[in-house]
């Protein structure tokens, strides 16, 4: 049971990832064109740089989705929870040195 409740949560986790990567790519797509888009899905998978994918779904998920923004926001607010503590410990570690 415990190994069913695993790859479940697996699957969900994987599935909402693709699913903001997509909003992410609309987003872009909608303001800036394809090829923004193409490049923001690029540095995001090379480069691990996930910030313009995150403003990208919010943007794709209001503007394109016809989202109220606070569910908008809801839906990136994930990728932002864990991108702020990186950036502030990046800046504390290039302090530090």
């Amino acid at each position: 049971m415990q190994a069913l409740l695993g790859v479940g949560g697996f699957i969900l986790f994987m599935g909402y990832g693709i699913l903001q990567i997509v909003a992410g790519y609309v987003g872009i797509d909608f303001h800036f064109g394809a090829v923004w888009a193409g490049v923001a899905i690029v540095a995001a998978l090379m480069f691990r740089f996930t910030l313009p994918i995150t403003i990208g779904a919010f943007f794709g998920a209001m503007d394109v989705w016809d989202w109220h923004w606070g569910f908008a926001a809801l839906f990136a607010a994930p990728g932002l929870a864990f991108l702020i503590p990186g950036v502030i410990l990046s800046i504390i570690e290039g302090v530090k040195k």
